[in-house]
């Protein structure tokens, strides 16, 4: 299981590529949630619109990179973000995504240079691809969860957010593959509660805990680009087994409403998944106790302007 010292050092290596992202701290009574203290750690700010960022520089810049370059399968942001650090690395990128995937996330990987390729229709499709490239290549794979480096570069969030606002009681975090999360509680180890949410289409870590396991699980709605993987990955699982306090699961139509009540009261955009983890507030499927420090993970940004 990955440290507090390897994501303190993590942090220390990618720290000269990153954005710190802000912190923004609003009266729960702004969203009709008396009592409570809302922290928003606004990571959809993140070069490239996403945390995975951290993920995608933590790879690049402690592993050995061959001449075929890297190569990444992504619903999008993934993608996006191993596009934008071999960019600024100087480093050839080659990106598989499915149809599915959002066309403003395709454009800007291709904005960005890398080679771009289309591979079925869900994230399984392009990572087979991927990895089948991957062989005939001699490309750096750079898994979107399921590797050290990605949960170090993710378990970063955990460690800034810590520096900003001290004294959480609990964080809700979107869950995909699980790097995110995954990296978050291993930073944490239970010092904090932290809550898993997943949309009601594509439950993996609620599946894989109630199986025991990681097993397959439905791969659909409304945030299917970014967090619909066929399974959690098995690193992150054992994280979550003991660090993860509590899985829920929101409707598509909860995480529409928590993107137009972002919108509404704090003037932010973020793409479904991005609002995922607000989702479980707003629809009540969360309740924080009186006085609690709720902090909300908001973790991506690829989307058009307000359409919602």
């Amino acid at each position: 299981m990955i440290s507090r010292d390897q994501i303190a050092e993590t942090e220390r290596i990618i720290r000269p590529w990153i954005r710190t992202t802000p912190v923004v701290e609003i009266a729960g009574e702004d969203f009709d949630l008396p009592g409570v203290h809302l922290i928003f750690k606004l990571e959809f700010l993140q070069h490239a619109g996403s945390f995975k960022t951290r993920g995608a520089f933590a790879n690049l810049l402690t592993r050995s990179i061959p001449t075929a370059g890297v190569a990444a399968a992504s619903g999008g942001n993934h993608g996006l973000a191993v596009a934008y650090a071999a960019w600024k690395l100087g480093k050839r990128a080659t990106i598989f995504v499915p149809s599915i995937s959002s066309p403003v996330k395709v454009e800007r990987i291709r904005g960005l240079g890398a080679t771009l390729v289309i591979a079925g229709d869900r994230y399984a499709d392009a990572l087979a691809e991927c990895e089948r490239w991957v062989g005939e290549s001699g490309a750096l794979p750079i898994h979107a969860f399921e590797q050290e480096e990605t949960l170090l570069g993710q378990g970063t969030v955990g460690l800034e957010l810590e520096t900003q606002a001290s004294g959480l009681d609990s964080l809700l975090v979107a869950c995909g593959g699980g790097g995110l999360i995954g990296g978050i509680a291993a930073w944490h180890q239970g010092r904090v509660r932290i809550i898993s949410v997943e949309p009601e289409g594509s439950p993996t870590l609620a599946h894989a805990l109630t199986a025991g396991r990681p097993v397959d699980a439905p791969t659909g709605g409304i945030a299917a680009d970014s967090l619909a993987p066929r399974r959690v990955g098995e690193m992150m699982f054992r994280i979550a087994q003991q660090f993860i306090a509590q899985s829920i699961l929101v409707s598509d139509d909860a995480i529409r409403e928590a993107q137009n009540r972002l919108w509404e009261q704090m003037r932010v955009v973020v793409e479904p998944g991005g609002a995922a983890a607000f989702a479980a507030l707003i629809s009540g499927i969360y309740r924080p106790a009186a006085g609690e420090r709720t902090g909300v993970l908001l973790c991506g940004g690829n989307t058009n302007a307000v359409h919602f």
